[in-house]
């Protein structure tokens, strides 16, 4: 079975805002994301399972050496419709890339996020990850994306 390594335990995602206070609501309140406070209302979320891929620069359509973050979803026509109602502006249409659908949001107070449907098995589908609890098993493909990358 294969593990991550023991001397990595996790990521922590930074997201800077120029409000700050109105970023964070937005992850507490709209995305529901479970946080602790760390002092004066300085939350840290935590997060679903992660994946971390490495894209070539220069890809067509990119500028120079970047990193992005991107929420994952298993429908992502139905999450768009969910956070549309809860007041979420989208800045993009959802569009198909051959490896999966993406879209971008609006985080208040800060800039952009992109939502992500892949079409195919996920870093977090791996058996074994690693966890302070011991080897845990990742949640499961869903049926619609099993049927669409054929797992």
């Amino acid at each position: 079975m294969d593990t991550i390594p023991t001397m990595i335990n996790g990521s922590h995602v930074i997201i800077y805002a120029d409000d700050p206070e109105q970023a964070r609501g937005f992850f507490r309140d709209v995305l529901e994301f479970p946080n602790v406070d760390v002092h004066d209302g300085w939350l840290i979320f935590r997060l679903p399972p992660a994946e971390l891929g490495i894209h070539p620069t220069g890809s067509p359509g990119l500028g120079e050496e970047r990193h992005e973050v991107y929420l994952m979803c298993d429908d992502i026509h139905a999450t768009v419709a969910e956070l549309t109602e809860k007041g979420v502006e989208f800045t993009a249409t959802v569009e198909d890339r051959g490896f999966g659908l993406v879209t971008t949001l609006r985080v208040p107070g800060s800039g952009e996020l992109g939502l992500y449907e892949p079409k195919h098995q996920t870093g977090y589908d791996l058996l074994g990850q690693r966890s302070d609890e011991g080897p845990t098993c990742a949640p499961p493909v869903s049926a619609a994306r099993r049927a669409r990358s054929g797992v």
